[in-house]
């Protein structure tokens, strides 16, 4: 039987892939997520993705490794995961009333070949005021999360409208993760 890894610890990424019926397990990577900042959006997720995999299937030659990044990007600036209130209020504020575009970096690494892709879903917030940030805040969400919300949950009342893979904002594109396994050999159960 084959095995499938996903590079991630992230609880999103997990429930993203158990709602889809694979069995899989998970590695956490702990690599390095600094990037060249010469590198594009789409180029510095699927880096970084690949740095996620690649760290697992070292470990683990026989498997399929997925491995997966996110950032979200506002006027060309790549805004990743606050480290603090004040970080996170700020990346909020920018975002309110405003159009941003959400990148995710998939990588897959199978026994014998490679697949790197992206995709880009475009993010329109509503106008915020600073009382409904303080209270998004408060509730802990940004702390984990590129461009400190996340759709999936309380975050959700930030966001008007989305055009593109809602998935991609979550943190996996799950549907064209899962033609690219099925493409690169990996036999799915359906």
């Amino acid at each position: 039987m084959q095995q499938l890894i996903l590079a991630s610890s992230s609880p999103r990424r997990k429930e993203l892939l158990e709602n889809l019926h694979l069995q899989f397990e998970i590695s956490s990577s702990n690599v390095d997520e600094s990037f060249s900042p010469d590198l594009s959006p789409s180029e510095a997720v699927m880096e970084l993705a690949a740095r996620k995999a690649r760290f697992v299937a070292e470990k683990h030659q026989d498997a399929f490794v997925i491995g997966s990044d996110t950032v979200v990007v506002l006027d060309g600036d790549i805004l990743g995961k606050p480290e603090s209130s004040e970080e996170a209020y700020e990346m909020l504020n920018r975002l309110s009333g405003k159009t941003h575009s959400v990148y995710t970096g998939v990588a897959i690494i199978a026994p014998d070949s490679e697949k790197l892709f992206y995709e880009k879903t475009d993010v329109t917030f509503w106008e915020l005021s600073h009382e409904e940030i303080q209270t998004y805040i408060q509730s802990g969400e940004p702390f984990d999360k590129a461009g400190g919300y996340g759709i999936q949950r309380f975050g959700s009342f930030l966001v008007q409208k989305i055009s593109g893979d809602y998935f991609t904002v979550v943190g996996l594109p799950v549907s064209r993760t899962v033609r690219e396994l099925k493409n690169i050999g990996y036999v799915l159960p359906y």
